[in-house]
């Protein structure tokens, strides 16, 4: 589990396609990595990734076919700036809203304007996982917790601080770009409750 509170902006260090998926190695001067240990989970914009190997200021994991097909992993090209979190740990406080890692899908940014000092986005998401997203209610986009504006009937509007800006990547997303969101697990586990009532 994560709290959707990035710890360090990182970049993609090489990755190697395969015919099941892939091998990232993502690299970051500012995450501690004095914790982290081979198994471990660390959130790269918010996908829970586990750790298979470790350097001094990298570590290397292997990413499922199915995350590159909903997420925007399969578009990651080395460089590219990613968001990182360590796994949350029982002694931690949570400052976001609980956050599993696992994407239900993308966003598509399709606004982007100044309000104030912070900047408001508007990010367009299936039709499907619009029924998740509720009026100042959290979701996760990039692995940042966020919380929802307003809702629209193809997405969803979020307005974003100036820390948050400058301390996660989404202070770099432009209109067109994709972005990984994660709904609330709240809202999807009860929908499966009362399903199967």
């Amino acid at each position: 589990m994560f709290t959707g509170i990035i710890q360090a902006i990182g970049q993609v260090k090489s990755k190697t396609m395969h015919n099941k998926g892939a091998v990232f190695t993502f690299s970051s001067s500012s995450l501690d990595f004095s914790t982290v240990t081979i198994g471990d989970s660390i959130a790269v914009n918010g996908v829970c990734l586990t750790v298979i190997e470790i350097e001094n200021e990298s570590f290397t994991a292997d990413v499922s076919q199915e995350t590159l097909n909903c997420s925007i992993f399969g578009d990651l090209s080395m460089g590219d700036a990613i968001n990182l979190e360590k796994a949350l740990r029982l002694n931690q406080g949570i400052d976001g809203h609980l956050v599993s890692g696992h994407v239900d899908g993308q966003g598509e940014v399709t606004d982007k304007a100044l309000e104030g000092e912070s900047m408001r986005f508007r990010i367009n998401v299936a039709q499907s996982l619009v029924k998740y997203i509720a009026r100042k209610g959290s979701i996760t986009v990039n692995g940042v917790s966020l919380t929802v504006n307003s809702i629209k009937a193809n997405g969803f509007d979020i307005n974003i601080v100036p820390h948050t800006l400058t301390a996660t990547t989404l202070g770099r997303l432009n209109i067109g770009d994709s972005v990984n969101l994660e709904v609330d697990i709240i809202a999807r586990h009860l929908e499966q409750l009362i399903k199967n009532k």
